[in-house]
């Protein structure tokens, strides 16, 4: 009786935890990273009201990214890293962040290779992003991520967002860049 009840129990657990993920419309948005599935980008993406609708939860990753990218103009490895790490809590002129997604919080940084990439759906094209995307501003160009090139720490990685390639340059070349928040990251400051 006793296996039988474990057996039962153990099945039922199964079944929570295997089942589809179903769209999730309004708050609070719990993000459960879930890098095990593919989850069609009408799910996968979330704009967060409580955020302005300026920043967009990830469901397969749990990351909240911006929902528009960085347009200001294309910066150094160094420079962006710098612009993600204080989104939330540098002032600017008057004292006020303006058009941020920060929501007045910290944490945003320069994401990894492997989040960054994350995103590309190499079936689409300029940009590489899956079809039905909630983003916003993202430019058929550059990335720079927070990842430096093993080996050779004056390289870091980006991707190429016209057509979802990964590649690798000196960090001092003038590329966009797209913060994130969440997980731990890596560090970006070598």
């Amino acid at each position: 009786m006793t296996k039988w009840v474990c057996g039962l129990i153990t099945a039922a657990v199964l079944a929570v935890t295997t089942s589809p993920i179903a769209a999730q419309t309004n708050g609070p948005y719990y993000a459960t990273p879930s890098w095990d599935q593919q989850i069609p980008a009408a799910q996968r993406f979330i704009v967060l009201s409580n955020w302005n609708n300026l920043a967009v939860l990830d469901r397969e990753t749990g990351l909240v990214w911006q929902r528009s990218p960085d347009s200001s103009g294309q910066t150094s490895w160094f420079e962006a890293n710098y612009a993600c790490h204080f989104l939330g809590g540098f002032p600017a002129i008057g004292g006020v962040l303006v058009g941020t997604p920060s929501g007045g919080r910290l944490g945003w940084r320069l994401p990894s290779i492997e989040e960054l990439a994350s995103l590309v759906d190499r079936t689409q094209s300029n940009p590489a992003l899956p079809a039905g995307h909630p983003f916003q501003g993202v430019q058929n160009t550059f990335y720079w991520s927070a990842t430096t090139l093993e080996g050779r720490p004056t390289e870091g990685y980006f991707v190429n967002f016209s057509e979802g390639a990964i590649i690798n340059d000196d960090k001092t070349r003038l590329f966009h860049f797209w913060c994130v928040r969440g997980s731990q990251g890596t560090q970006g400051t070598q």
